[in-house]
């Protein structure tokens, strides 16, 4: 008697392979069969006309405060992931000491922007060490599976204190701290070791985060601490010096190289094209490149579309927010702010100001709002209206700033009244990163590239500016059925959401549908399958809020045998458990 059989579907399993007509059928959460399946089931699925895949699997998350109160891991579990590995980009909450608590969540609110509130009243605090930290959260069950890597941020904070931040370098005795705090925490389970260097990382005083200027010495120190693993991974995120020489570039890529050298495990490097240097990704592809041909495994992290902000009167900011008179309105209900916006004379005042700075001194702005709101021409030649499908490759000629030139307006006229839409609730794109083009195009060249693989997800965080957990449906739906149809394979689109994040993370009991392996399933509509435009909730603690965006098309997804959503709902199902890896 099978728990479980889906039938009828077309099945992609995860390796490459071409799709198949064949049910599946599932047995105390594990793939029994795979094919003509015959025999009876306690529940059976008709799902002729569906895709039937393995869950996807996201390596590249921030849960890592949100995972102590949320048992949902939404909005990634929205989107097809059953299995979500956090603890990206060298900023976490473990290892942490009493004392060092709102030093992390300053760190988070202004890297990742969450709320400071939000994660000082939910987060319940039961650990100080990694271990510990993992034990806390094995105690509740929940959607997913979940695991995490050791973030050198939280790291060098545990073992330094406030030197931490202070730009002290790491003294031998601090290496030897951190070193033997990393060995514990992989030996608990962790799946690998984070790291941050990038000064566009900051915490929300504007200071720069912990590990950003590590030096070799200290990298290399922690990267032994995997000496003689079979598993384990390390992952880092940098600029690059981006603003100085060709020496600086070389220079920090044989730090990170260095990580890759000294611990041999596998390293991927978040990789995006920057603003201002838009080749720099292709030098950095070139030294991967160069680092494989060494002997060296190291992938480029690299997302599906543009990396941007929502822009909006209720997100985390919008080009007026610093300008004196929306500042006086601000704090009025959304539907009273848009009444007095609204009138002649107060739009006539805000277009006449200059923004104030908002980021900095305590505020829960991040940074990045203020580098935003002074340049703000920049800013407005690359502003687009979402709208109700939303359009992730716009065009030039449809930015606000092209419709300001075809109506002979200023262009912050236009944006003025595009936020004022649907009562003001209309959200903006603002393509950061992946976009100097204005087209894809370069983004379907990393997709491609050898040592590429899906990545920068980022759930969990950018809570109030971005929605790119969805990037799993985007892949789908953008790549496979509807930019250059078929421009990305179906069987290979997921194989990248599958069996190559599986097996970059030594998640060999996953991301292949095949006899034995977990029982970790989507059933997608493939025709139906498109994202709907982002929503802003509050359902944070203290009140907060953070996009949500849903998706059409996923008929069920299944965590180890069970059925955790359903035509776009969650169930009551909670397979979820904490993922610890194996020594």
């Amino acid at each position: 008697m099978f728990d479980l059989v889906l039938r009828g579907g077309s099945v992609v399993d995860g390796t490459g392979a071409p799709a198949r007509s064949a049910d599946v059928a599932i047995v105390d959460g594990r793939v029994a069969e795979v094919g003509a399946v015959s025999g009876p089931a306690r529940q059976t699925l008709d799902v002729n006309g569906a895709i039937v895949t393995p869950g996807f699997v996201d390596i590249h998350s921030h849960y890592d405060g949100q995972i102590s109160w949320d048992d949902e891991v939404a909005p990634s579990s929205h989107h097809g992931v059953t299995t979500c590995i956090m603890g990206s980009c060298g900023v976490g909450f473990a290892p942490v000491r009493a004392r060092d608590r709102e030093r992390l969540v300053a760190l988070m609110e202004g890297v990742e922007d969450i709320p400071g509130s939000v994660l000082s009243e939910g987060i319940d605090w039961r650990w100080e060490t990694f271990a510990e930290y993992l034990d806390a959260l094995a105690s509740r069950p929940r959607l997913i599976d979940v695991g995490a890597q050791v973030p050198h941020d939280a790291l060098r904070v545990f073992a330094m204190g406030a030197r931490a931040t202070a730009a002290e370098p790491a003294t031998d005795a601090d290496i030897a701290a951190m070193k033997s705090e990393l060995v514990a925490a992989l030996r608990a389970g962790a799946f690998g070791f984070t790291t941050g260097r990038t000064d566009n990382h900051r915490a929300a005083d504007g200071s720069a985060t912990p590990a950003s200027e590590a030096s070799a010495r200290e990298i290399i120190g922690l990267s032994a601490a995997f000496d003689g693993a079979s598993s384990g991974v390390l992952q880092a995120v940098s600029d690059f010096d981006m603003a100085r020489s060709k020496e600086a570039f070389d220079a920090e890529f044989d730090v990170l190289e260095s990580m890759a050298r000294a611990s041999g495990r596998p390293l991927s490097i978040s990789v995006m094209q920057r603003t201002g240097d838009s080749e720099q990704w292709r030098r950095i592809l070139a030294r991967i490149e160069r680092a494989n041909a060494a002997g060296l495994v190291v992938r480029a992290q690299v997302a599906p579309r543009a990396i941007g902000v929502l822009l909006g009167l209720e997100a985390t900011f919008h080009p007026f927010m610093g300008f004196p008179t929306y500042k006086r309105l601000s704090t009025l209900p959304l539907p009273e702010r848009v009444r007095e916006l609204a009138k002649p004379e107060v739009k006539a005042a805000i277009l006449s100001e200059r923004s104030e700075p908002v980021a900095g001194d305590g505020s829960p702005i991040p940074p990045l709002a203020d580098q935003l709101l002074a340049n703000l021409d920049f800013v407005t030649m690359s502003l687009f209206r979402l709208g109700q499908s939303p359009d992730y490759e716009p065009s030039r000629q449809s930015s606000l700033f092209g419709e300001a030139m075809r109506r002979g307006v200023k262009p912050l006229e236009v944006v003025y009244d595009a936020l004022l839409e649907s009562e003001g609730q209309s959200l903006l794109y603002f393509p950061i990163y992946n976009y100097a083009s204005g087209t894809l195009d370069e983004v379907g060249e990393m997709l491609a590239h050898p040592h590429s693989m899906l990545g920068l997800s980022d759930g969990g965080a950018h809570v109030g500016t971005i929605c790119d957990a969805s990037f799993p449906t985007f892949l789908l739906s953008h790549w496979v059925k509807g930019r250059d149809r078929g421009r990305i394979p179906l069987e290979r689109a997921v194989r990248m959401l599958t069996s190559d994040p599986a097996s970059w993370m030594s998640l060999a009991d996953r991301g292949v549908l095949a006899p034995g392996r977990r029982a970790d399933v989507n059933v997608i509509d493939l025709d139906r399958l498109s994202l709907r435009p982002p929503k802003l909730v509050r359902d944070l603690p203290a009140g907060g809020r953070r996009f949500l965006q849903a998706a059409d098309g996923y008929v069920a997804t299944i965590v180890a045998g069970e059925i955790v959503r359903r035509d776009g709902v969650t169930t009551g199902a909670r397979p979820g458990r904490v993922l610890r890896a194996r020594r």
